[in-house]
């Protein structure tokens, strides 16, 4: 059996798409990019749409009574290598104990041509 998981405190789907879906004790978040779920404003630079990917995934997470520490799988897209550094930072202040395996490509275009997007699994 699947559910559906939508919440208000991260960006609407801007597509046939679910935010998440909770199935087989899983947690399967599409990717978020960084729009500010209350203004739906893309923001710029990397440091600012990095905390915002996270913060979205964060509310996706809480509306299921889940953490950080529940996920085990992510994949992060970015539009450009070089600023692996700054994102790997970043990632770190908010996966701090027992941090998810996780892929990073780079993407040559991402929707609404955004610098960085992040899709994960969890345990729920």
């Amino acid at each position: 059996m699947k559910t559906i998981v939508n919440t208000n405190s991260a960006p609407a789907a801007i597509g046939p798409y679910s935010q998440a879906i909770k199935a087989n004790g899983f947690l399967f978040g599409s990717g978020q990019i960084p729009v500010d779920p209350s203004t739906g404003n893309v923001c710029s630079g990397i440091e600012a749409s990095t905390r915002q990917v996270l913060e979205n995934i964060k509310a996706i997470l809480q509306s299921e009574g889940l953490r950080f520490d529940s996920v085990v799988k992510t994949t992060v897209f970015l539009r450009s290598m070089d600023d692996f550094r700054i994102v790997n930072s970043i990632y770190g202040e908010y996966f701090i104990e027992g941090a998810p395996a996780r892929s990073c490509v780079q993407a040559v275009k991402l929707p609404k041509d955004v610098l960085i997007e992040i899709e994960f699994i969890a345990i729920a």
